[in-house]
């Protein structure tokens, strides 16, 4: 058992960083890291044969990677014996577990793991050898939370000793240094978790303290059993509570004399330090304070308790005879001594009987320099800046194990010896400066009465400081001890002026270091928080700061009032996810020659290239070299873009008993073109498909005239789209060339009767790229999916995985059929146009320079080089082109005003402008006619009038020119710092570059950087400009700590006399730019009749954004102005999500993200590097996020949208980011969400449910029909085409029987079928039981091509009178019955024929025959369970 002084001894910490204790606040985070084995031949042979009895031992420290300083104390493990090498690897088993906390947040806080070898010499001495080292990261790189799962990690050692972290080469990241050289086949197994159940002993441990779980800590019991890792799960001892009476603190010879030589101490080290004289008369003391708490000899229990202490003379008249003769008794070795006298109880309630606590007693005196002559009249605010404070004595008291009651004096103790406050400490004067009594007495003692009691030494006036206590996530109070209550019968003595209240240090002492970091966790073993390490709280020159600070009414022991925070649990969502990639394969295949044969034959027009001759073909599955040169320096700069769509296929996959819709159309954008939408194209069917074709196409696309019928021209339909430099802006070729490289082109194909979503087609657009041939076109056969998502009531059956995820049900995806289009990419030459040759293409370089930025070329209306006619600008009225000037002009004016009323009647002076000039048109006219001299005599004005207003209005116009001159000049001269700069961006991508800022002044300067648009930023971090350089290529020097942060202002950038500084920025976006309509043309919507279609669709103008940087030197002038044109470009879209929800409710989604790449065979939940994973959304009001679920498993990511009311459609995009800096997209999605009328129906599997829904009609009388999105499970009445009469409300019948159990959407749609307009829509969501089965019977059958089998069952009439009944099944495509509908007579037997069609893929199926009466109700339900072999 170790005493205080041993522990207090071996436990020296050291601190962190004074810069990282200046950040803010984070609540401190417990650890556990278990070292588990050290692999591979570490020790070399060399080693073995020189040292003998070697032992290997791991030490770990804390490092900070930003300011290269190590902190805290350096852990040791047990050493363990080193086995000789042999051909199996070596291994150095540990398995110690390591305990810390620390509330330094920060990514490059690290834990530093050094392997040591030590052995003994051959003369018997012991040597150590440091073998190498590895980096354990402690934080993940996402500032705002710590690491929340358990990670197992295998470190990387690399050779050297971790010294050479101070190195200045090292810089972060340091795993990828180049200085660093890997130790091959070597690594330290290790796991990493945090441990909240440290959580109740912080106010045990200081933090950033490495313990084992091995050592024995003060305070802690040990642990059961034979384990011996008492902080695995920490059980607190039982705590005692302390009451000190009769505190008082002798200083020899006198109070006086001591006071006298330390006021003149303290003078002379300013005169020595401040080279000036002090005037020792005018330093006071302000103020004597007492510190007193308990220490466990690692640090601090509680915050010390601070109170006032007063000398004996002030209290003599006040105090009782009893108290007097105590403190009289006890310093009577010395005539005249007084005592310093606390008046005040003190209570200690965190006290535990063991050796190493003790209770710490420290004297500071704070001390004060008045500006004034009279002491007494200085003010605050000066006290504020000449007071300090010193640490004068401190004691340390052990009690001893059976102690009660007593009394107890120590001797105070000073001088350079290390203190647990961890600050200097003045030692008794030297015998140059120490007077004669001085030199031959003792440096004080501390006298004071100690009970267990509260009611001991009544006698005493007492108090009790309050302790400030809070409820916190962990009580230092041990479970089995009671909650203490509060003290009864204490009284405060009443001549106590300071007592727990403020006292005057507090309101006037500032500190002179800089202020201590409090720990951000409150807890109940600390007044104001967590207990920090001692070099924290207590710096070497503290801040001065009292406990009693808080005077609220705060009790003891928490009350029943005191409720704890609850902790959350680890919970998944439970969401379907869907998988990305499975709702949209849209797989291509290559066509047949059959198919080609067949397409060929069908005459659809060939497409041609500009010399009218067929265009070259190249083969889909053909890779693609892409080269933007070639495709910049092809002399074809006009690219036209044909869609041709040929076909539409079933596939064999789909239920044959739906009906194949008779018109479809499809809907799609292309480029910056505005969204297309085709017209309804006929699906005629080829009298030539055979079933001996493989990939039969089963229907052609026809075009259908404006009047209903069809097209005898040609089949098929094309699109065209004229893509070139006429249409583009400068410098947009190349992004359209990169667009055509990685866009993939979505296609929805829809039912043109129904107006309901068949499916989603998506296809690669690289093969457009021609790379300098003239033409080229490539034909798919692509699929079309359809996905259905069940809703999210229905997913909690789902069977629950691991770590709280679910399994992908939920989702269904079908192949509709395959849709067989033909892209190509004619070349033409551009159109050439009169251009300037000053205008040159957008720069493409990432550095912006501000050299010779000026475009401001004087006053002339001429260019430089002689007049041009196309330059001259004709000379216009100010009224004209000024309409605040107009404004100004034709205000009235108004008897006794002073000028005219300003532009707040712009619009009706130009109105009434307008009006006068056609009022004299008028008249001039009429007085042509008539001969009218009579009316102009009328309306003419005198000349005076005349020369009046003329005055008026010049003296208007001087007075405006004067007003507007010096803005006039001012935004002129500030073209001549101005550079202009444009940027193409797309969606989420972070477009980087640098601006080169020149200092054209002779003197340093401070710049002040404003941006005034919140997608443009600074890059304030090192390791993020260092990312992005290194991924431009650039080789611009890089700066650390460039700018200077002063929180929610501007930041600054120092620059020295004509020096340049690269200052990087980056522009991201999540926004999507919306879709101008200015000059739109629709594409060309011409069908095949006309080969060469007309004018061709023209891309939309996409808004151009604008950013401004203003750089102001010192006195606020301007220096630079960068002024960015941002030009959108079409994003990415890799995958494209279409949700169809309920209106005005909450749509849940789970998307689960593509896996990484993992070896094959590797076991679920293996650890392994994992890239961060980042999410953003263009939409603000859609709550998107990921959450990471473990080591190894998949990811999500959640979306939780609003929808809107019927039938609004809500578009947005998702950018899923996997690296720490956000700079590029590794997907983007687009997400589709229409909201439906909801219509709730609860049935039952085979059995008919009916229910109404009311139709409202229009304006205008119409004829509709109603469609369905599963017509074999809802049927509606009437059935066929009906009349919707104006403003009425009609019945719409429909009927329910769903085929399959579980919950699914039908999509319900009223269309108009003279406009095909969509008159009304239902999302009818079906909530489907099973039935009850009565009958079970198997089968077995050969699976593939075959007759089927007929079969047989009976079923009895259980009524005594005749019934008719209906048979149904939930797969007729694999169950025929010989006759749907049968009568029965009253308890006779009917036998019902049944054919089982073959399926051609081996498996079992449940088929379920439904026996319903006349009314489609469930009488009895069958299941026949079917082996295909």
């Amino acid at each position: 058992m170790h005493d205080w002084h041993q522990i207090f001894d071996q436990n020296v910490l050291v601190p962190p960083h004074p810069q990282r204790l200046r950040q803010p606040l984070k609540e401190s985070t417990a650890f556990q890291c278990v070292l588990k084995w050290l692999d591979g031949p570490l020790i070399k042979q060399g080693v073995l044969e020189v040292l003998a009895e070697v032992r290997c031992h791991l030490r770990v420290s804390l490092f900070d990677v930003t300011y290269r300083h190590f902190f805290g104390r350096t852990w040791k493990s047990t050493a363990r014996p080193v086995e000789p090498p042999s051909r199996q690897p070596s291994r150095v088993v540990f398995n110690e577990p390591l305990y810390f906390h620390t509330s330094l947040n920060h990514p490059n806080i690290v834990a530093v793991v050094e392997a040591v070898a030590e052995g003994r010499k051959r003369d018997g001495t012991l040597q150590a050898l440091s073998c190498g080292f590895g980096i354990l990261r402690l934080f993940s790189s996402k500032p705002e939370s710590p690491t929340s799962a358990s990670q197992d990690k295998r470190l990387r050692l690399y050779h050297g000793t971790p010294r050479a972290l101070l190195h200045p080469l090292l810089q972060d990241p340091i795993e990828q240094n180049k200085h660093l050289t890997v130790i091959e086949n070597c690594g330290l197994q290790c796991t990493l978790r945090p441990h909240p159940a440290l959580e109740p002993a912080f106010h045990l441990l200081p933090e950033n303290l490495l313990v084992s779980g091995l050592q024995h800590i003060p305070g802690l019991l040990p642990a059961p059993g034979d384990a011996g890792d008492a902080l695995r799960k920490p059980r607190l001892q039982r705590s005692v509570t302390w009451y000190l009476d009769d505190v008082f603190i002798t200083l020899y010879p006198s109070l006086e004399k001591f006071e006298e030589e330390l006021l003149e101490l303290l003078t002379s080290d300013h005169f020595r330090e401040a080279d000036g004289p002090l005037d020792g008369s005018a330093l006071e003391i302000a103020e004597r304070r007492l510190c007193v708490g308990v220490h466990n000899g690692l640090g601090f229990v509680h915050r010390p308790q601070v109170m006032v202490l007063v000398p004996e003379r002030e209290v003599a008249l006040t105090r009782s005879a009893s108290f007097s003769r105590k403190v009289g008794s006890s310093s009577k070795a010395s005539s005249g001594s007084q005592a310093l006298v606390l008046r005040s109880r003190l209570r200690l309630p965190e006290m535990v009987r063991h050796p190493a606590f003790a209770i710490v007693f420290q004297l500071e005196y704070v001390l004060s320099s008045p500006s004034g002559v009279d002491g007494n009249a200085a003010s605050v605010s000066s006290l504020a800046s000449l007071a300090c404070m010193r640490t004068v004595r401190w004691a340390v008291w052990q009690p001893a194990p059976e102690a009660g009651n007593g009394s107890m004096a120590l001797p105070l103790q000073g001088g350079i010896r290390p203190n647990p406050l961890r600050c200097l400490v003045y030692k008794v004067p030297p015998a140059s400066l120490s007077s004669e009594e001085v030199k031959q007495l003792e440096s004080g003692t501390v006298h004071f009465q100690y009970s267990l009691s509260p009611d001991g030494h009544l006698d005493a006036p007492t108090g009790h400081p309050r302790v400030e206590r809070r409820p916190s996530k962990g009580t230092a109070t041990s479970p089995s001890s009671p909650p203490v209550p509060p003290p009864q019968g204490l009284a405060t003595s009443q001549d106590s002026p300071v007592g727990p209240g403020l006292s005057l240090s507090q309101l006037a002492v500032s500190p002179r270091s800089p202020t201590p970091r409090p720990s951000a966790r409150p807890s109940s073993r600390q007044p104001g928080g967590a207990a920090p390490s001692q070099a924290q709280e207590f710096p070497l020159e503290g801040g001065i700061s009292h406990l009693e600070a808080d005077l609220s009414q705060t009790p003891l022991a928490p009350g029943p009032c005191v409720a704890e925070r609850l902790q959350e649990l680890p919970f998944a969502p439970v969401h379907a996810p869907v998988v990305v990639g499975a709702q949209m394969r849209s797989s291509g295949r290559t066509l047949s020659r059959a198919a080609l044969a067949l397409l060929q034959g069908s005459g659809f027009p060939e497409i041609l290239d500009a010399n009218k001759q067929p265009v070259e073909a190249v083969n889909p599955t053909d890779p693609v070299k892409f080269s933007p040169q070639k495709e910049e320096s092809d002399r074809l700069q006009s690219n036209e873009i044909v869609l041709q769509f040929l076909a539409l296929s079933r596939a064999p996959e789909d239920d044959q008993g739906t009906p194949w819709p008779n018109t479809v159309y499809f809907t799609f954008q292309f480029y910056r073109f505005p969204p297309t939408t085709t017209p309804r194209l006929r699906l005629s069917r080829l009298d030539e498909t055979g079933e001996s074709l493989p990939g039969p196409l089963s229907h052609i696309l026809v075009p259908i005239d404006k009047d209903g019928s069809f097209d005898a021209g040609s089949p098929g339909f094309r699109l065209s789209y004229l893509v070139g430099p006429g249409l583009l802006r400068p410098g947009e070729q190349r992004w359209f060339a990169r667009y055509l490289a990685l866009q993939t082109l979505q296609l929805d194909v829809w039912d043109g009767d129904s107006l309901l979503l068949i499916g989603s087609v998506a296809v690669q657009m690289k093969h457009l790229l021609r790379q300098g041939r003239p033409a080229v076109q490539v034909s798919h056969e692509l699929e079309v999916v359809a996905t259905e998502y069940e809703q999210d009531a229905m997913v909690m059956s789902g069977d629950v995985a691991g770590l709280g995820g679910i399994k992908p049900i939920g989702i269904r995806t079908v192949v509709k059929g395959w849709l067989h289009l033909t892209l190509a990419n004619v070349g033409h030459l551009c159109e050439q146009r009169g251009r300037s040759s000053s205008v040159l293409p957008p720069s493409r370089s990432r550095v912006i320079s501000n050299d010779g930025a000026g475009c401001f070329e004087g006053g002339s209306l001429l260019t430089r080089g002689g007049p041009r006619r196309e330059n001259v600008v004709q000379a216009q009225k100010l009224a004209d082109v000024d309409s605040e000037l107009a404004a100004m002009l034709f205000a009235p004016t108004r008897p006794g005003g002073r000028g005219p009323q300003g532009a707040g009647q712009e619009g009706d002076a130009v109105r009434r402008r307008k009006l006068e000039r056609m009022r004299t048109v008028r008249l001039q006219e009429a007085g042509g006619e008539r001969g009218g001299w009579r009316t102009g005599v009328l309306v003419s004005p005198s000349p005076r009038d005349v020369r009046a207003q003329h005055a008026r209005d010049l003296q208007v116009i001087a007075a405006y020119r004067e007003r507007t001159k010096a803005q006039s000049i001012a935004s002129a001269l500030s073209l001549a710092i101005t550079t202009e700069h444009t940027i193409h961006t797309t969606l989420g991508t972070a477009e980087f570059f640098e601006f080169a800022l020149r200092n054209p002044h002779n003197t340093p300067q401070t710049v002040t950087i404003e941006v005034d648009s919140p997608e443009l930023s600074l890059i304030l971090d090192s390791r993020e400009w260092r990312h992005f350089k290194e991924a431009a290529g650039l080789l611009t020097p890089l700066e650390e700590d460039m700018f200077r942060l002063r929180g929610s202002l501007a930041p600054q950038l120092f620059l020295r006399p004509w020096e340049t500084a690269h200052i990087p920025f980056k522009y991201q976006t999540f926004s999507v730019a919306q879709v101008g309509c200015e000059g739109l043309a629709p594409a060309d919507l011409g069908s095949e009749k006309d080969p060469d279609p007309g004018s061709p669709g023209k891309p939309s103008t996409m808004p151009t954004r604008h950013a401004k940087v203003l750089f102001r030197a010192a006195g606020g002038q301007p220096m630079a102005v960068l002024r960015l044109a941002v030009q959108p470009q079409p994003h990415v879209v890799d995958q494209v999500f279409r949700f169809y929800h309920p209106e005005l409710t909450f749509l849940k989604k789970a998307i689960r993200l593509p896996p990484r790449h993992t070896p094959p065979g590797a076991p679920v939940g293996m650890p392994g590097e994992e890239p961060p994973v980042h999410v953003r959304c263009s939409d603000p009001s859609v709550i998107c996020e990921t959450q990471k679920a473990g080591p190894g498993e998949p990811r999500d990511v959640f979306l939780k949208v609003a929808s809107g009311p019927s039938p609004e459609t809500k578009d947005f995009s998702v950018t899923i980011y996997t690296d720490r800096w956000l700079a590029t997209p590794a997907h983007i999605w687009q997400v589709h969400l229409h909201s439906l009328k909801r219509v709730d129906v609860s049935c039952v599997t085979g059995q008919r449910t009916r229910l109404s829904l009311v139709l409202r009609g229009t304006q205008v009388v119409r004829q509709v029909r109603a469609f369905t999105s599963h017509p074999e499970e809802l049927s509606t009445d009437p059935g066929g085409v009906f009349t919707l009469p104006p403003h009425g409300v009609q019945d719409l019948h429909v009927g329910v029987r769903p085929r399959r159990a579980g919950g699914r959407f039908v999509h319900l749609n009223v269309v108009d079928v003279d406009s095909h307009q969509l008159v009304a829509s239902w999302l009818v969501c079906l909530s489907c039981r099973p039935p009850l089965i009565s009958k079970a019977f198997e089968i077995t059958m050969a699976a593939g091509q075959g007759q089927g089998a007929h079969k047989q069952i009976t079923y009895t009439n259980p009524y005594p009178f005749r019934r008719t009944y209906h048979l149904h099944s939930d797969h007729p495509g694999l169950l025929q019955f010989k006759e749907d509908t049968f009568q029965v007579g009253g308890g006779e037997t009917y036998t019902i024929g049944l054919r089982f069609v073959p399926r051609r893929r081996a498996g079992q199926e449940d088929i379920l025959i439904h026996v319903n009466d006349h009314e489609d109700k469930s009488e009895e339900t069958f299941c026949v369970r079917v082996v295909y072999q």
